[in-house]
């Protein structure tokens, strides 16, 4: 792969990563509520999604997911009802007040929750299918390059997510009272039933 062709890739890896969206939410919320390296499980989910999304497509299935209306829509609502049974948990979520640095104690499955968010948007893999093809040199190994563009991508998304995380930690002074956790549980509710329902309404194109 060409210096150029690899730099190309990286910018258009750091345009989708700095795009809000549910992985950025799913980054937020975990680090508001139970700090950094809580997030951190999450954001590795998130990765390994895309690596998954990556083999996929570097399989050729992703080509298939494009073009079959059935196997696109049932990956879509799939989707898009795990965003939003997030979202009904979260507005749901009894608010614990924080105070000073201390952290609430984060849950079990935040690896499986980031890892979900990412798995189950059809979008992602379609998008990825249309992206990494003008990137790979037919006349080279492509499994190579499909490690280098999967690296890259995730590399950047780690930077950008935990960005995120650490950005929400530094909120968590101002939740210092009840009304404040219950008004943050009901933003991020929001935002990933609102995702859950673009996702629901989105057409392939």
């Amino acid at each position: 792969m060409a210096l150029t062709t690899w730099l190309a890739f990286l910018l258009a890896a750091i345009l989708i990563a700095v795009s809000p969206g549910p992985g950025a939410a799913t980054s937020m919320s975990v680090g508001l509520r139970h700090g950094y390296w809580a997030a951190l499980r999450a954001i590795f989910g998130l990765q390994s999604a895309l690596v998954i999304q990556l083999c996929v497509v570097a399989a050729g299935l992703g080509a298939l997911l494009a073009a079959s209306t059935t196997a696109f829509n049932v990956m879509k609502f799939l989707g898009a009802g795990y965003l939003i049974w997030l979202g009904i948990q979260k507005w749901r979520d009894v608010p614990r007040m924080i105070d000073g640095e201390d952290v609430a104690a984060p849950p079990s499955g935040l690896f499986m929750q980031g890892l979900l968010v990412n798995l189950t948007n059809p979008k992602a893999i379609v998008f990825i299918a249309a992206l990494t093809p003008q990137f790979i040199d037919p006349a080279r190994p492509q499994w190579l390059q499909f490690l280098i563009l999967a690296a890259t991508m995730c590399g950047v998304d780690t930077i950008v997510m935990s960005g995120y995380a650490l950005l929400a930690t530094r909120l968590r002074r101002w939740l210092h009272d009840l009304r404040a956790m219950k008004a943050q549980n009901r933003f991020f509710g929001g935002i990933f039933v609102g995702a859950g329902v673009l996702l629901a309404t989105s057409a392939r194109n």
